[in-house]
Order: C-alpha cells, then structure tokens, then sequence
C-alpha cells in the first residue's frame, strides 16, 4: 500500500481522496485503477444528510505518460444518494472539473506544447488525446487587440494561408509581438519578372537557345534587340535603370533629381509615377534613410510556414489565427541547468 501512495506523488495527485488500488501493464499503455471515495455530504436540495449509495461505472481519464508509455486512470466514483428528496450526487475531485474527462494537468499540457511549433494533431498523438480536445483548448486562448496604441515601428508583410489565397500580417518590429493578422489582403499584388524590368547589372551572361529569335544568345543580347525596335522605349529603359541604381544606393536627392528634370520629357505613364512619387517624397526618403527592413518579420513568417507545415495546413482560419498568437506571442519560460562536476 505504501508503494501506492509514493505512486500519487509521482503522479501529482494530490487529492486525498483518490486511492489507486492497482497497476495493469498493457501491451500498448498502462491503466492505474484508482477510486474516489469520502464521507457523505448534505443534500444540495434538501439539506439532509446523504448516504454512500455505490460506485460510477470507471470514468476513462488521461494522464501524462509513464516510463514512456501512454496512461490512463479508470477511476471509481462514489456515488451519494438522499433518501429523503431521492437526490443523487456524484463524488468530484480537483484534478478534473465536474462533467469532464480531461484532467487539469492534460490541459496544462496542451496549452504548454500549443507554445511550441508543434502540430495539434501531434499535439494530440504524444497526449493519446483526440485533435477536437486540443483545438477545444486553442479556443480557451483569447486575445484582445488595441489599436488605440500602435507601435512606433512595424513590419508588414503577406503569407500564403491556403492554395492561392495570401493573408495580411502586421508585427511589432522592435518586441516581435503579432499585432494583428488578417485572413486576407486588400490588394492584390502582382509581379511581372520581365527582362526589361530587371537590373541590368544583374543580367545573365550565360547563352542559351532561344526558340523566339532562333539562336544562341544572352539576356543582354536579347535586351539590345527588343531596345532596338524603339528608341522612345530605350530612352525610358536607361531612365529606369539609373533611378533603380541611385534608388539601390539610397541617394534620395539624385533620385528625385531625375523626377523633376525628366517629368515633362516621358511618356504620360511615366508622369503619372513620377507625380505619385513626389506626392511620397517624405515616405520614401524616410524609407531610404533609415536602416529598417522586413527582415524579422520574414523570419517571423518561417515560424508561421513552420507552424502550418506541422499541421499539414488548418481549415479553420480563426484556429490558425489563435495558433499563431498562441505560438508566437506567449514567451516559453528558459531553464538553465547547472552542471555538477564530479
């Protein structure tokens, strides 16, 4: 008997009231077979005193793992009945709340592991726990978002939520925090990886078979032949590459230098952007000026790829929402073990 009461401290039970009467090992897992029993109370209705009536049917509880091996607890609950009102009553005990199977320690669990990058359904598999327990937990998390105070400086970028949907992310580029994360953009962006749009120092020097012109030649080739049909075209062409050069090298004032000497000289659609750019001058300087990138915020997006890999993707986006959060934004307490030495 002694055994078994050092067994409830190993376990972390520490209700008195639970007795383990014996310890089955299973081929697949292990089954502590306890029973909850105590005096009777008074009647909730009548105020009368209750009696010891018999035990539940063994109610199926979870538990951490035990040398390795899945646990769960088959335990007996007393049963109290009130001969005067005909009241029955079922024993209760702190490690699992009233009308539940999940024990406390389960959830603390779950909430634990749902900190880390891993997936719910592995989440579920390592507690021997079904994946509508532990999405039931993610939704126990609630977050409340002020945007009457935004940060000074903050990140925004997009990620791919499901097949050919991009979703809005906004982070807290100082502290890393989430501010926000919204299920879809209210822009769609496109690029266009054209030849003509790349950094002419960048180009390729490898020749290649090109099917169109029916010969062996570079990318520069290839551009020196599409500039040759317009010399309008050439003209905005060498224009371009000189602002994204001094745009690269972040010199604000000989860019917008060529803005305001070229802006009467090119085409109408180039006068549209250039007019826009002026407008943000200010935005663009400051953005030229300063030393802050997305960079955080990217690496902030692999955790969230990393998260969505695991899960092998989440139907439900407000559950992907609450992970992220939950993942993210919840700091995991460090430990720092100190070594004896011999």
């Amino acid at each position: 008997m002694e055994q078994l009461h050092f067994i409830t401290k190993l376990l972390d039970i520490k209700d008195p009231n639970i007795q383990i009467i014996d310890i089955i090992n299973k081929n697949t897992h292990k089954e502590i077979i306890a029973k909850l029993d105590y005096d009777a109370p008074l009647c909730p209705d009548c105020g009368n005193q209750m009696k010891k009536y018999d035990f539940q049917k063994p109610s199926k509880i979870p538990y951490l793992e035990t040398t390795g091996m899945p646990t769960r607890i088959l335990l007996k609950k007393r049963r109290f009945k009130c001969y005067q009102c005909s009241k029955m009553m079922v024993s209760e005990t702190p490690i699992v709340k009233k009308n539940h199977q999940i024990p406390r320690i389960i959830n603390q669990k779950i909430a634990q592991k749902l900190i880390e990058k891993t997936s719910m359904t592995g989440i579920a598999h390592q507690l021997s726990i079904s994946t509508s327990t532990v999405i039931r937990k993610l939704n126990d998390f609630r977050f409340k978002h002020d945007f009457s105070r935004l940060p000074e400086i903050m990140s925004w970028d997009e990620y791919t939520f499901t097949k050919g949907k991009m979703s809005f992310i906004a982070q807290d580029f100082e502290k890393l925090n989430i501010i926000t994360v919204l299920e879809g953009r209210t822009q769609a962006i496109k690029r266009y990886w054209k030849l003509i749009q790349q950094d002419s120092r960048k180009l390729s020097d490898k020749r290649f078979y090109r099917p169109t012109f029916r010969m062996h030649l570079t990318n520069k080739e290839i551009l020196d032949k599409l500039l040759s049909y317009s010399e309008d075209l050439k003209h905005h062409y060498h224009l371009y590459q000189l602002l994204l050069f001094h745009f690269q090298n972040k010199k604000p004032e000989k860019f917008f230098g060529l803005f305001e000497d070229n802006i009467k000289k090119v085409h109408s659609l180039f006068q549209t952007v250039f007019k826009t750019f002026l407008k943000d001058k200010g935005k663009i300087v400051n953005a030229l000026q300063l030393s802050y990138s997305n960079a955080k915020l990217e690496a902030t997006n692999n955790l969230i790829k990393l998260i969505k890999r695991n899960a092998f993707g989440f139907r439900n986006f407000e559950n992907f929402k609450k992970r992220i959060f939950v993942a993210l934004n919840i700091k995991k307490e460090r430990t720092k073990f100190v070594l004896s030495r011999a």
